[in-house]
């Protein structure tokens, strides 16, 4: 992508703005354009006035509107990613994060090339699903499933179906990777590219299962993404 057409836009939301401030410098010395509001439910006007966002930098712990809660409202509209930054840093919290719908999860402190690390990692993979870099279209199809990689579209029966950039990375992999099962270690490390550990099994089992709700005519009785038991998930 050349910026000089179009610049990346990240909305940095958070009631601090000393950490506004902070952040905004390390995303403008990328070369990003930034967006600021200071609460959730300022972020869900940003999105609606801005469809074209490429990333959200999201606080959880805020008034009038928590980052979790914000974050359930954009998704009704939105499939931008979204990085969560918190102190929290026990499990539970994690997978609250990611069962609302982000993408990502930073606990504060955290180091300026971390911060950036993880922003680019989500802005480029967003990029290429969408379409924003030059690429032949690419069709991928099971059931009555079709998805379209570079315009970061899935659809059902023919009808557009909303996915987190996480979900798009799960289907995506399993459809890439068909006929084969993969177990919960090998699907964190691919798409979470983080080192598994026990505690990692229930994020995948819940993206599984926010995947197989969307998808799926009956989720109760998954015929897309099959479990192997003993073995993990396939796609056939």
């Amino acid at each position: 992508m050349d910026n000089k057409e179009k610049k990346v836009k990240v909305l940095v939301v958070d009631d601090e703005q000393d950490i506004r401030k902070l952040l905004r410098i390390y995303l403008k010395k990328q070369n990003y354009q930034v967006l600021e509001a200071e609460n959730g439910a300022a972020a869900v006007d940003m999105v609606r006035k801005h469809p074209d966002m490429d990333l959200i930098v999201m606080d959880i712990m805020m008034p009038e509107m928590s980052g979790l809660d914000a974050c359930r409202a954009i998704r009704k509209f939105s499939s931008v990613p979204i990085l969560f930054l918190t102190a929290k840093t026990q499990e539970p919290d994690k997978q609250e994060a990611y069962e609302t719908g982000g993408d990502d999860f930073l606990s504060k402190p955290f180091s300026q090339s971390e911060f950036i690390r993880k922003i680019n990692t989500l802005i480029r993979r967003y990029n290429v699903y969408k379409g924003k870099e030059d690429a032949d279209e690419k069709i991928l199809s099971v059931a009555n499933i079709e998805m379209d990689i570079y315009k970061r579209t899935v659809k059902k029966n023919g009808e557009n179906v909303r996915l987190t950039d996480k979900e798009y990375a799960l289907l995506y992999f399993l459809m890439e990777n068909r006929g084969k099962p993969w177990s919960l270690e090998e699907l964190y490390e691919n798409i979470w590219k983080e080192k598994y550990l026990p505690s990692s099994s229930n994020t995948v089992m819940v993206h599984v299962l926010r995947l197989r709700q969307k998808i799926e005519e009956n989720p109760a009785q998954p015929d897309i993404i099959r479990t192997i038991y003993g073995k993990g998930y396939q796609i056939d």
